[in-house]
């Protein structure tokens, strides 16, 4: 009898194993013992890999740090698979450490970078599922054509063009149809494996990884919190006319499905597209910076994922004007009042070079005594180059490579100092190291304009919370006089930098200089 239960049980389960094999709808990825053996998997070989390769090596020697080297490799590489191949919230993580270029070892970035464009697709009947069950409708019913090759795949969700039955050409993002249900449960399954690390790791603080995905995901998987986050930019900063952020169509969007306007141009990052389109990089790059210096300082409203796909660049037939088109709007970061005053008296103090206030606004913002460290982060540049002036001289070669090396040397005290800092910092770090990817794809890094923006931003920023603290007319007009003083300051000293720049400039000067010896 029990020999016979036994035959039956087992012909049940290969019949289960070959049906659930040949279902095209069924994927072994989707049930969580096979995400969490996988997961469970790699941290264990990771693990075992740090604790063994090293242990007999002299600690600082050249070996140590070639091994260390290769074992930062290997594990990025089976982290980058691990994330591939469970999808979704991982994909989104691994994409966020991809993010950190000057925070973390450099084998780790460059590893996961990939993650961006590796992103798996949902097939066309898990779209018509979502879009079924979210608008009730078939899609056939919605929009007179609807390409099934999406625009682009990303961790949550996919972009789709389609054309809507009165003839308005759309882009429909829809959400993969298992990320909601899966993402809590891999939340959480990341935060039990990154305990145990830091048990045998005590030095690994990585537990504010999990803390700002426990936070972000739920709303980035809200599509309507997202038009909503669009709309607010698009308002907040109506005055720059070359920023288009597209439409909503909120008659047709829901939680799961966003309809907006189509807009398509090359990426940020792709300086050969804007040669070709008679594009003035320099010009982007200026406008970008203003963009980000006016959501960071003077709003506290910040798109967080500017990733070049993030960001498009298109002229206009009619003007001749390069506009910058921001696109993905599901995370932004919206920081504190008290927060957003010290970080723009802490650039200050950073393009001043006046090391005392970059000291006490660090240390404000939790660096404590890791305060040079902090600053290097924030810049990346060298200390050096920070008690120098970072807008004393562009970044070298030789600075850049010091910087990365400097993550893998200082990454114990990096995650310390990331488990310290108020939560709204994560964010920003992630925010800066994505602009500097995109300034130094164009060779516009750490120019003089960047910074000039950046100031005028911090004196409205601060000009505007001291007026609203103050009680006299006296008082008010005082700041308003100084602000006006400190911004035509930073106008004459923009002149200036042209002329330096320009042929008229330089027929000036010479002309001076002319006069200076002719009168002598």
């Amino acid at each position: 009898m029990a020999r016979r239960a036994l035959k039956l049980a087992s012909l049940a389960a290969a019949t289960s194993g070959i049906y659930l094999y040949g279902n095209k709808f069924l994927d072994p990825n989707d049930f969580g013992v096979v995400r969490v053996g996988r997961a469970i998997a790699t941290t264990a070989v990771i693990t075992y890999d740090y604790l063994t390769s090293l242990r007999s090596i002299p600690y600082g020697s050249e070996e140590y740090d070639f091994l260390k080297s290769q074992v930062h490799l290997r594990s990025a590489e089976r982290l980058r698979e691990l994330c591939c191949a469970n999808r979704g919230t991982f994909i989104k993580v691994g994409q966020h450490l991809g993010a950190l270029d000057y925070l973390l070892p450099e084998e780790y970035t460059r590893t996961l970078k990939v993650l961006h464009s590796q992103a798996p697709q949902s097939t066309r009947q898990e779209i018509e599922q979502v879009i079924r069950e979210d608008l009730g409708k078939e899609i056939k019913e919605l929009f007179m054509s609807f390409e099934d090759t999406p625009l682009g795949a990303a961790s949550l969700a996919q972009v789709h063009k389609a054309v809507l039955q009165d003839g308005r050409t759309v882009a429909v993002k829809i959400q993969h149809p298992k990320v909601q249900a899966q993402s809590s449960k891999d939340i959480l399954l990341m935060e039990v494996l990154l305990l145990v690390v830091k048990q045998i790791f005590p030095d690994f603080e990585f537990m504010w990884l999990v803390e700002e995905a426990k936070k972000n995901l739920p709303l980035e998987l809200d599509f309507l919190n997202e038009g909503r986050n669009a709309e607010k930019v698009a308002h907040m900063l109506r005055n720059f006319d070359f920023l288009k952020v597209p439409r909503i169509y909120w008659e047709l969007s829901t939680r799961r499905v966003l309809l907006m306007e189509f807009m398509e141009g090359g990426q940020v990052n792709d300086r050969a597209y804007m040669e070709r389109n008679g594009i003035d990089v320099n010009e982007i790059s200026r406008n970008l910076g203003k963009l980000y210096s006016e959501m960071i300082f003077v709003n506290g409203f910040v798109h967080c994922d500017p990733h070049p796909g993030n960001v498009l660049v298109k002229k206009c037939p009619a003007s001749g004007k390069a506009h910058i088109i921001l696109l993905d709007h599901g995370l932004y970061q919206v920081l504190s009042e008290s927060f957003r005053m010290d970080y723009c008296r802490l650039w200050q103090a950073l393009i001043k070079a006046d090391m005392k206030r970059v000291q006490k606004y660090s240390r404000r913002l939790g660096a404590g005594d890791l305060y040079p460290l902090f600053a290097c982060m924030l810049t990346a540049r060298s200390w050096e180059s920070v008690n120098r002036g970072i807008d004393r001289s562009p970044v070298s070669a030789s600075e850049d490579v010091e910087i990365r090396s400097n993550a893998a040397a200082y990454l114990p005290q990096i995650t310390q100092l990331l488990n310290n800092v108020p939560r709204q910092m994560l964010l920003l770090l992630k925010t800066n190291d994505l602009l500097r990817g995109i300034e130094s794809a164009l060779h516009t890094r750490a120019s003089a304009s960047s910074f000039l923006n950046m100031s005028r931003c911090c004196i409205r920023a601060v000009s505007t919370y001291q007026r609203s603290k103050s009680h006299t007319l006296y008082r008010r007009v005082q700041i308003s006089l100084t602000e006006g003083l400190s911004l035509w300051q930073i106008n004459l000293y923009e002149l200036f930098l042209w002329l330096k720049g320009s042929r008229l400039g330089n027929w000036v000067i010479a002309l001076l200089s002319w006069m200076h010896h002719s009168t002598y």
